[in-house]
């Protein structure tokens, strides 16, 4: 006599397996492509990428490539979320209007934290602990070439490192909050490269290399962060107002991000107590800790740009 048991256990076992799959292709299916700055990406996304999968089952994946890919790879669809450390880019119209460049118009910035931007050297540099916004802009023009310009006892030459081109994110906002001026020109003997953490790697094997980059991500190295105007760059002197160097961090959406669940319910987590609390144990100072920020130290070309983004829709001061 045949027995049939064994045969529907293992139909059973087969609509268990297909079930399994079909649940784990829905839920890779689910998972959310981030793109974006390196400074975000280590300075707080890493972290509250983690606490949202453990949290939802959700997982983001984080890809880097800088500010600029950032925002541009969402206005084009090519990515979920991204992370900005600069804001759009606006320009002069020919009818004297300011716009907001057009490959980065289709999106959402929504303010998550603030990062200030740091002097870094080498680990084991102690020629000098301190520099002021004058001679910082000095050495970025080529004007002052060697450390003892900044008051070492070594004349040996400042190897600058900087982003090539000027729209990155420390770079334009160099330009905007240091020298009120997106079109400046940095020195042409300073070393170029393509990204801040290659900048960050540069300095760290250089002992005689000088550079600017996000605090966020430079507490990561093994670098020195020279105080600037004797203010050192703490989370507490950033959040004070009293060091005043420093730039918003964005989360980047589509602009009908609140009619897709599943960004909608990151962005949720992000802005919430819990997400900013991990944003502040990740080392950054979360967006509601720093409002105060805007009206102490902002340069006219910054905020002329927050007033245009603000404007046309792209950004709110609350995040939505």
């Amino acid at each position: 006599m045949k027995m049939e048991v064994p045969r529907a256990r293992l139909a059973a076992t087969t609509i268990s397996i297909l079930s399994l799959l079909l649940i784990s292709l829905s839920a890779n299916a689910t998972n959310i492509k981030w793109t974006g700055c390196g400074i975000s990406k280590l300075g707080f996304m890493q972290d509250v990428a983690k606490a949202y999968e453990k949290k939802s089952g959700v997982r983001i994946e984080l890809e880097g490539g800088g500010a600029t890919k950032g925002i541009r790879q969402v206005a084009l669809g090519e990515s979920n979320l991204g992370g900005s450390c600069r804001m759009p880019l606006v320009h002069e119209a020919a009818d004297g209007s300011l716009q907001i460049e057009s490959s980065e118009h289709s999106v959402k910035m929504i303010p998550v934290g603030w990062d200030a931007l740091v002097v870094i050297t080498h680990g084991e540099n102690k020629m000098v602990s301190a520099i002021t916004r004058d001679q910082l802009k000095k050495v970025l023009t080529g004007k002052i070439t060697s450390w003892d310009q900044l008051g070492a006892q070594s004349n040996k030459p400042i190897n600058l490192y900087v982003r090539t081109g000027k729209i990155s994110g420390v770079g334009l906002t160099l330009r905007q909050q240091l020298f009120n001026n997106t079109d400046q020109n940095f020195s042409k003997s300073a070393t170029y490269l393509p990204s801040s953490g290659k900048i960050e790697e540069a300095v760290e094997k250089d002992p005689y290399g000088l550079a600017i980059s996000g605090i966020s991500s430079s507490r990561h190295r093994s670098v020195n962060m020279l105080k600037l105007e004797e203010v050192e760059p703490t989370m507490a002197n950033l959040k004070s107002g009293k060091y005043m160097l420093y730039r918003i961090l964005f989360l980047v959406t589509p602009p009908d991000y609140r009619e897709r669940p599943e960004l909608q319910d990151f962005v949720d987590f992000a802005l919430s107590v819990e997400g900013q609390k991990v944003i502040k144990q990740a080392g950054t100072l979360p967006y509601r800790h720093g409002f105060a920020l805007l009206s102490s130290g902002a340069s006219t070309r910054y905020l002329q740009a927050l007033d245009v983004i603000e404007k046309s829709g792209i950004y709110t001061a609350s995040g939505y």
